[in-house]
This record gives C-alpha cells, sequence and structure tokens, in this order.
C-alpha cells in the first residue's frame, strides 16, 4: 500500500522523527506480536490501533513469555524511536533502551569459573536456559565444551528446577553467558 498518498498527514509525521527521539503515548492494543501505542502528537493510523509499535524484544531487557508481563492497555508509556517502517506506516519504538540493562552489571562483576546458582527456565534439544538473576539467563550447552560435555543429558532437567552451574564464557557484545555443571568440569 502506498502510504505516502493514501495518508500523507500520517507519511509527514513519520518522515519528521528522528532515531532517539522520546515520544509518549498510550497502549492501544496488545498482540502476540507486539504492542501498539496511540502517539500523542501523531495522526491516528488508518488500519493500526496506534502509529507506534514495539516488538516483543524492544518491551524489556529481560524475557517475557506474553506482551502483557510488561504492559497493558490504557497504560502511558515513553518510549524512544527507533525508525520509520515504511512498509506498515509506523513508528517502530523501544521502551528497553529507556530503561537499565542488567546484563552490564552481572558482567561487570562476574569472571569465568565464578560459581552461582540459577532455575532452569527451559529446556531445549541443544541446551538448558538458566535464570542466574537479575534478568540474566545463561546457556548450558549440551554439546562438548573445550573437550567435555557441559551439561548431563536433556531428561536430566526441569523447567523450575534450581541448579548449580560455572561461567565458562560472558559475551558482552552479543550479550551472552555460557556455563557448564560444576561436577562436569
Amino acid at each position: 500500500m502506498d502510504w505516502q498518498f493514501k495518508s500523507p498527514e500520517l507519511w509527514a509525521f513519520l518522515k519528521s522523527l528522528h532515531p532517539g527521539e522520546i515520544l509518549s503515548g498510550t497502549v492501544a492494543a496488545i498482540e502476540q506480536f507486539g504492542v501498539f501505542v496511540d502517539l500523542d502528537d501523531g495522526p491516528g493510523h488508518p488500519t493500526f490501533p496506534g502509529v507506534g509499535f514495539l516488538t516483543i524484544p524492544e518491551l524489556s531487557w529481560r524475557r517475557i513469555d506474553t506482551p502483557t508481563d510488561d504492559v497493558e492497555v490504557g497504560q502511558r508509556v515513553s518510549c524512544e524511536f527507533l525508525d520509520f517502517d515504511t512498509y506498515n506506516a509506523e513508528a517502530r519504538l523501544s521502551l528497553r533502551v529507556l530503561q537499565h540493562d542488567p546484563f552490564h552489571a552481572f558482567a561487570d562483576r562476574t569472571v569465568v569459573g565464578q560459581a552461582l546458582r540459577g532455575t532452569v527456565v527451559r529446556v531445549l534439544p541443544f541446551g538448558v536456559f538458566v535464570d542466574i538473576g537479575d534478568g540474566v539467563v545463561g546457556l548450558v550447552p549440551f554439546k562438548k565444551v573445550h573437550g567435555r560435555p557441559a551439561a548431563s543429558p536433556p531428561e536430566a532437567f526441569q523447567a523450575g528446577t534450581e541448579i548449580s552451574v560455572v561461567v565458562t564464557a560472558v559475551e558482552s557484545l552479543h550479550r551472552r553467558v555460557f556455563l557448564s555443571r560444576p561436577e562436569e568440569l
């Protein structure tokens, strides 16, 4: 659809926005794929409930299962403008960039070889994801690490179980933490 001709006011508004700009609005609708935001200074959208849109990863630094874990319809939000989605004629927004990123504090205080306790949040064929606190989740892979198995077979783990782990790598650039089981080191 050629939004430039269908809604020139909307197109002009979106083109006037700059990355990093802070926009305020009200959560207009929540879907499984993201959140629509009715922006205070923006025109209405001819198709969607709001001109602004938040994808699931842009809601929070922590892992969430559903958008309603973080926002609700009618809630006031302030978001950072990321970019202009010309296909859908909407402002792509982020809530998380305005929040403290717990990963940086974790990376600053954690060293390889450090023992931690965590809770298994998900077991997948390639490894176990473990919540090690402050919204940081690390991976205990089932493949070999440095020639040794990193974890027991998948059947040995259940979501919700607290386990001991050892940090094997912290990749700050990619926001990843790799773990191993202490008895398998």
